[in-house]
């Protein structure tokens, strides 16, 4: 028996030996030989862990993608309500019938739309597959949507002729 004193110290056990084993000694069979060599993997150096090890893991979580793309919508929605109200000058200042200036402006809004598509694609061209990073947010697509919107707005200001005069009174003071 060890020394019970030392805290490190085991207590050990003796089994009489029946037959089949031996103290210290383990039993193997003989090796077989594979016949089928080891499947092998390419590994990316670049990496840790298994090669797309890190996609199969983690499920994308139900609604990611539509929080995605709401990351970053303020500036959509900025942009598109400085076109309305914009646009709403320019109907009104304008007078007669609103069915061509409500097409004007559906018709900027599909443009928006295909345009904020445009900017995810190329988004997920260049940054994702070429770059090789991970799109988080929208908020790049948002921004270049709600500065178009914004840009339209101001066509639609230019083109009201008491916005033009007082434009050109402020900037003559």
């Amino acid at each position: 028996m060890a020394d019970q004193t030392q805290p490190w110290a085991e207590q050990t056990v003796e089994v009489p030996d029946q037959g089949r084993f031996r103290k210290g000694r383990a039993q193997v069979g003989a090796p077989t030989p594979r016949t089928e060599p080891f499947p092998t993997v390419p590994h990316d150096a670049t990496g840790t862990g298994w090669p797309g090890a890190a996609e199969e893991s983690r499920p994308v979580p139900p609604g990611y993608h539509w929080r995605q793309l709401r990351s970053g919508r303020h500036w959509s929605m900025t942009g598109a309500l400085f076109a309305f109200v914009c646009w709403g000058v320019w109907a009104i200042s304008a007078g007669g019938d609103l069915t061509s200036p409500v097409v004007t402006f559906v018709l900027t809004l599909f443009v928006a739309v295909g345009l904020f598509a445009l900017s995810r694609l190329v988004g997920r061209i260049v940054y994702e597959r070429q770059l090789g990073r991970v799109r988080r947010s929208a908020r790049g697509a948002h921004l270049v949507t709600g500065l178009f919107l914004a840009g339209v707005g101001v066509a639609y200001l230019r083109q009201t002729e008491w916005v033009v005069n007082l434009w050109n009174w402020v900037a003559g003071l």
